[in-house]
């Protein structure tokens, strides 16, 4: 699909977005991307009103925030990944999207995030890596079961200290990491699809 022809599509579904990815990005696809009726439904419940910023934690190649902007575009979407080629590959396919300006990827470890600025979070699991070899999308970074406790740790707290009213959604993530005045307001999609409000 040429570059005049993305520029014009909306990601209605999850072969159009699939149609502009290397053959090596859509064999990762089924795994490692949220498919777009989750990010859909996960954009209506964290662009709760307008000016919102949300956040996707190991945003990959950036189709949460690319998707969702197309959707909601009086909101800010943020994604941060530690990988440099799907960072890159995210910034190519932003270029390519009608939602641009609304659309922002930062390249870096969420640790080093400063999570005061935003108002809602996605997460799919991007630790899980860590526990389990199948499916892993390169050999580029570390894994282990420390570093999974490390960053779930780390998320916990981050959630921790976000104020009340914040919207969370995680997709196949753990309850264990989730704080307890997290209230949980719909669970869709085989369970795997939460959606929390902070009390």
């Amino acid at each position: 699909m040429s570059t005049s022809t993305l520029s014009t599509t909306h990601y209605s579904n999850d072969e159009i977005y699939d149609s502009q990815l290397s053959p090596r990005m859509k064999k990762l696809s089924r795994i490692h991307w949220s498919p777009v009726d989750v990010i859909m439904a996960s954009a209506a419940f964290l662009s709760d009103k307008p000016n919102s910023k949300i956040i996707d934690i190991g945003s990959g190649i950036g189709k949460f925030c690319i998707t969702a902007a197309q959707r909601y575009p009086d909101c800010d979407f943020y994604g941060i990944e530690q990988r440099r080629d799907l960072h890159e590959i995210a910034l190519m396919s932003r270029k390519n999207s009608p939602s641009e300006l609304n659309i922002h990827f930062m390249h870096g470890n969420f640790t080093e995030l400063d999570f005061s600025n935003y108002n809602g979070l996605y997460f799919f699991n991007s630790f899980a890596e860590n526990l389990y070899t199948y499916g892993r999308i390169d050999n580029s970074i570390q894994y282990s079961a420390s570093l999974y406790n490390y960053y779930a740790n780390i998320f916990y707290k981050i959630l921790d200290n976000k104020p009340s009213g914040t919207r969370l959604v995680t997709y196949h993530g753990s309850d264990a990491e989730i704080p307890a005045d997290y209230q949980l307001i719909e669970a869709s999609f085989n369970q795997y699809l939460k959606m929390y409000i902070k009390e």
